[in-house]
């Protein structure tokens, strides 16, 4: 039985009527930049997040790159980041006129740590780009703790992990309104994806949620009048409008892929040359991937094994950050980040979306277990 990787069909027509509607509005409106609906959906992912600001731009890496640019760190800066996500995170950086600095990740959850941050702190450290990957809040209270001792701002790259919460004293607190800023993207094959590329940032700070209005419209909110250089990157009313026609829908969707990991997990915890992910107590995971890891490098034999039977899968991250040949001018080689550099090598993400039925997850099941066996 042939099982998609991912299938967005399938998501758009549980919802098409709510989705047209609101598309067809804006298309009457014919005003297609920022406005209303913009400032709907910004109102409306700040309330769900409890965040004070919520700024819509035009993707999920300008989200960063405005956030930098917001913070308004001196030129050179070094700002930390892990070695294992996707290259957005570090390429906002550089284009922000910083130094990326990167440090290695828990082997356990894939997500940076007080500890692996720590390690990569020097006296030119500004700032720490935390990354939640695959939905799962990275342990945020000792990096805010360590940020705060430092005098470090915090921006959270919550591209993957929208929804995504964590207990912290005894509160729950979403992924993106617990540093100094949130970003994130609205790719279509995100947990909440629009119809082309879009983004977000959050912030309790209401100086730094203007600077970031202004960033996104050449520097200014009163057209030809212009207090700092910004850009082009405004979240288009046409991606706004679908987006909050599928906000309601998100928990559920959520759930499903809460569902489907948790049948993951009680199948295949048993393989032994498979791990599963772990997730840490006081975190609610939302699974934008599911992600195994597969030792002996057997890997991309098990990949290629699930091809052959029309399963899809993919490996999210081939290579490590640090060894990108863009970055090779920073002096990483083989063996600096040996948690990174690992996973490379092992992971594997299976089909996990919403709409998976079943007897596809199943597949999935049977297939891995005939391979392992």
């Amino acid at each position: 039985m042939p099982v998609p990787f991912f299938d967005l069909t399938r998501q758009y027509a549980g919802i098409r009527d709510s989705v047209d509607e609101a598309v067809g509005g804006v298309v009457e409106s014919q005003r297609f930049i920022l406005g209303a609906p913009v400032e709907r959906l910004e109102a409306e992912l700040a309330e769900l997040l409890s965040a004070e600001h919520g700024v819509g731009c035009a993707s999920g890496t300008d989200a960063l790159l405005l956030s930098l640019r917001g913070l308004e760190l001196p030129a050179g800066s070094e700002v930390v980041v892990p070695a294992f996500t996707f290259f957005a995170t570090a390429g906002a950086v550089w284009n922000a006129g910083l130094k990326p600095v990167f440090c290695d990740i828990d082997p356990a959850t894939f997500n940076v740590t007080a500890e692996t941050v720590a390690a990569a702190l020097t006296p030119d450290t500004r700032a720490v780009i935390v990354v939640h990957l695959f939905g799962q809040m990275a342990d945020m209270a000792p990096i805010m703790a360590l940020a705060e001792d430092r005098g470090l701002a915090v921006i959270e790259d919550a591209a993957q992990a929208i929804g995504a919460r964590q207990r912290i004293d005894g509160a729950w607190r979403y992924a993106g309104a617990v540093g100094t800023v949130g970003a994130f993207s609205f790719f279509p094959t995100k947990n909440l994806g629009g119809f082309g590329d879009g983004g977000l940032m959050t912030t309790q700070d209401a100086a730094l949620a203007e600077r970031l209005r202004k960033l996104r419209v050449h520097g200014g909110v009163q057209m030809y009048h212009h207090e700092m250089v910004g850009t082009n990157s405004r979240l288009d009313a046409l991606q706004a409008a679908v987006l909050s026609a599928k906000l309601p829908h998100l928990e559920r969707w959520t759930r499903a892929r809460q569902a489907n990991a948790a049948a993951y997990d009680a199948a295949l915890s048993s393989f032994g040359a498979l791990t599963t992910p772990s997730a840490l107590p006081h975190n609610e995971h939302v699974y934008n991937q599911y992600t195994v890891r597969v030792a002996d490098g057997r890997r991309d034999a098990l990949r290629k094994f699930l091809a052959e039977r029309h399963i899809g899968s993919g490996v999210y991250y081939p290579v490590p950050l640090h060894l990108q040949a863009c970055f090779a001018s920073l002096g990483y080689g083989a063996g600096d980040l040996p948690a990174s550099e690992q996973a490379t090598a092992e992971v594997l993400s299976l089909p996990v979306f919403p709409e998976l039925a079943e007897d596809e997850r199943d597949e999935v099941i049977r297939a891995i277990g005939e391979f392992l066996a």
